[in-house]
């Protein structure tokens, strides 16, 4: 069963973006599912799905009693951003739920202090889920972080393809550029000159603190129904034309080192081509593009692995601006969480953005650069 064109983006809901809320992640989660109901024009109670992020948020049945959602009738949690949207598009289309919200609450501000130049001194683990492969192989070895990690493999593609640092703040001063128009930006109220840029400190070279996304205290709520009931709510509908995720048989979370081309991002090329088949497009249909900017050095590998130009050429790419990427100020701008990009690119969609792209028909999201990838194409 195809997915393509039977779901849409009918609500999304935000709280404020800050570095230092006193709001738990469960009230997080449950105002911007609030806001989501609103946003679509239903209510909290037309609610029939919850899904959640695995790493964040209070579970489902607890947001469920804390919105009074009387029938739950679908909810499941897991890992990688999109993976999470898969399962409440595929809830959907299946017909097993109506209104499925797929929501992020997270404290990434206040429970996580640290400045990128913090990054400096060892952690004993960053992330749960694979502490024994960084303690045993990679701390011992001074990889104590995912921005020293992240290090290796752009300074493999730096060399690689004899990428120049200005090439690498191109990304910064144009992403900046839209955040600066962003009032949701926390950290973009202006663009980034070159020389702001190439004055600014390493931290693990050749990625600069001013590359690196910071943490935001913030929730973000989806919500996903059937593409004919989406028509009769409150906003434009946007249709999702596919949606996927994408492992390597050597992949990691930024230390896939053994793969037979680590800087060619696998893991993306194989989400890339199938959110393609499954859209019936290509990279050319695409009109703008949310990509994963955590570490910013990381976006012209992802135009290389989607398509939208050769290897080598993605540097160049971006430096020509030759396709919107990340409208809102993406993480660098509003604060990492990921699925902001998403918002985003539904806003492209209604020609709500703060930066709207003329005929933006066609919009990809993309995620987990350098690791398990995912991501989604909507269209108006």
């Amino acid at each position: 069963m195809s997915i393509k064109d039977k779901t849409a983006i009918a609500g999304i809901g935000l709280t404020e973006y800050s570095t230092g809320t006193d709001l738990t992640e469960w009230a997080l989660a449950s105002l911007c599912i609030k806001n989501a109901a609103e946003d679509a024009g239903i209510t909290v109670k037309d609610i029939d799905g919850l899904v959640k992020d695995i790493d964040d948020g209070w579970d489902c049945s607890y947001v469920q009693k804390t919105l009074g959602i009387d029938n739950l009738l679908y909810s499941s949690e897991s890992h990688w951003g999109t993976s999470s949207m898969l399962n409440a598009i595929s809830a959907v289309a299946s017909g097993t739920a109506n209104n499925v919200v797929y929501y992020r609450s997270r404290k990434g501000a206040t429970s996580d202090k640290r400045s990128p130049s913090d990054y400096r001194v060892a952690k004993e683990t960053m992330d749960d889920s694979i502490s024994i492969l960084r303690i045993d192989f990679y701390e011992p070895f001074g990889l104590v972080n995912p921005v020293g990690c992240a290090a290796m493999i752009i300074q493999r593609y730096m060399n690689e393809y004899n990428i120049k640092p200005e090439q690498m703040g191109s990304v910064v001063t144009g992403i900046t550029e839209y955040g600066a128009k962003n009032p949701l930006a926390l950290y973009t109220d202006k663009a980034v000159t070159m020389d702001e840029y190439m004055n600014s400190e390493m931290v693990a070279d050749p990625i600069r603190e001013i590359e690196c996304a910071k943490g935001v205290d913030a929730g973000i709520a989806i919500l996903i129904t059937r593409a004919e009931m989406a028509k009769d709510m409150k906003q434009t509908p946007a249709i999702i034309m596919s949606a996927a995720q994408g492992a390597a048989m050597n992949g990691e979370f930024f230390t896939g080192y053994n793969q037979e081309k680590m800087t060619a991002l696998p893991e993306m090329v194989s989400m890339g081509d199938e959110l393609y088949r499954i859209a019936g497009i290509t990279a050319k249909d695409v009109n703008v593009a949310q990509l994963d900017d955590r570490f910013t050095p990381m976006v012209p590998m992802q135009v290389e692995a989607l398509g939208f130009c050769g290897a080598g050429e993605g540097a160049a790419f971006c430096e020509a601006r030759s396709l919107p990427i990340n409208t809102a100020g993406g993480s660098l701008g509003e604060g990492f969480m990921d699925s902001n990009r998403i918002v985003e690119a539904v806003r492209q969609v209604r020609g709500t953005s703060t930066s709207q792209v003329d005929n933006a028909e066609i919009i990809l999201y993309a995620a987990g650069a350098g690791g398990p990838a995912d991501g989604l194409i909507i269209r108006k």
